[in-house]
């Protein structure tokens, strides 16, 4: 059975990636945004709202999961995420199943995946794509975003591996630090590029 080549796309955050995969739906690939599909499954009426409370007491509401109060128990604490994780990894997996087997007959999907390689992410896929900005673009992008601090930023990129290790791990980089248009150009070049699955 053929299937569509797998595109990883990952990123640091605040790198564009979202802006890419963007880019990557506009020229007609089918693009799984993970972090859209726990927002969904989290919101109001989501599948995985009553396993949360359950894990999590006091965490959810008739909005769905309160994504500040579910962070605040997990944020510094391994053990809670680990428990976090175990209830929504499994339904994204399940989801992206489903995802690939819509689109079986395409010639290539992303997986838009922010911790990729963190999770071991890449041995699933055919194709690493790593977008990426200079350290100052990424930290002025992310600190305009409400509610974050510099405490917040310097956390989460703990979390992450360090974008240099990121690129190097990668098959392609799209870089970022430019104009919307280069950028462009250098999803379309990629895309130009991709072997045939």
């Amino acid at each position: 059975m053929t299937r569509p080549l797998i595109i990883g796309l990952t990123g640091s955050i605040g790198m564009g990636k979202s802006t890419v995969a963007g880019m990557f739906a506009e020229a007609g690939i089918p693009v799984f945004d993970a972090d859209a599909e726990v927002r969904a499954m989290q919101g109001p009426g989501g599948e995985l709202v009553p396993a949360i409370e359950a894990a999590f007491p006091g965490s959810t509401g008739p909005q769905g999961v309160n994504r500040e109060k579910l962070g605040a128990e997990v944020f510094a604490d391994k053990a809670a995420l680990a428990r976090l994780e175990a209830i929504v990894h499994p339904a994204v997996a399940a989801r992206r199943a489903a995802f690939l087997a819509r689109h079986a007959d395409k010639p290539a999907v992303v997986f838009d995946i922010p911790l990729l390689f963190e999770r071991g992410g890449d041995a699933a896929v055919d194709l690493v794509v790593v977008v990426s900005a200079p350290a100052e673009v990424q930290r002025a992008r992310v600190l305009a975003r409400p509610g974050m601090t510099p405490q917040k930023l310097d956390h989460i990129l703990s979390l992450q591996l360090p974008d240099a290790e990121k690129r190097a791990r990668a098959h392609h980089v799209i870089d970022t630090g430019t104009s919307l248009e280069a950028t462009r150009a250098a999803v379309a070049a990629l895309i130009a590029a991709l072997p045939a699955p």
